[in-house]
């Protein structure tokens, strides 16, 4: 899957202005795929995970309200969702911290 360098660059800006929902919209609309819902909350029997996105309610839960502005946070969570979404098993953690930092990095690169 191929994301636009400035694309990806907005979507960080948009996690780190506190403005997650329009980052994962824009996102989820990019990749044709639903937009995952976000809530602040534990996930039985993932009380210690950071984050977790449950495929079944179609929701990224996070431990707390802090990691909403998380770009590496929100980010990871996206791909186990595009995962699920493109029917496929949820991914490795590897490859969903590659693809965070994959987006971070195309931040960075706009911003210096």
């Amino acid at each position: 899957m191929h994301v636009d360098p400035l694309l990806k660059a907005k979507v960080v800006h948009l996690i780190l202005q506190k403005r997650p929902e329009e980052a994962l919209d824009l996102l989820s609309r990019a990749n044709s795929v639903n937009t995952p819902r976000l809530e602040v909350g534990a996930v039985k029997g993932r009380t210690k995970a950071v984050a977790v996105y449950v495929h079944k309610v179609n929701t990224i839960f996070v431990s707390s309200g802090e990691y909403l502005w998380n770009p590496f946070v929100i980010l990871h969570e996206f791909y186990h969702h595009l995962r699920y979404q493109g029917g496929k098993h949820r991914g490795t953690e590897k490859n969903a911290n590659a693809f965070a930092l994959d987006f971070i990095s195309a931040y960075k690169n706009y911003i210096v």
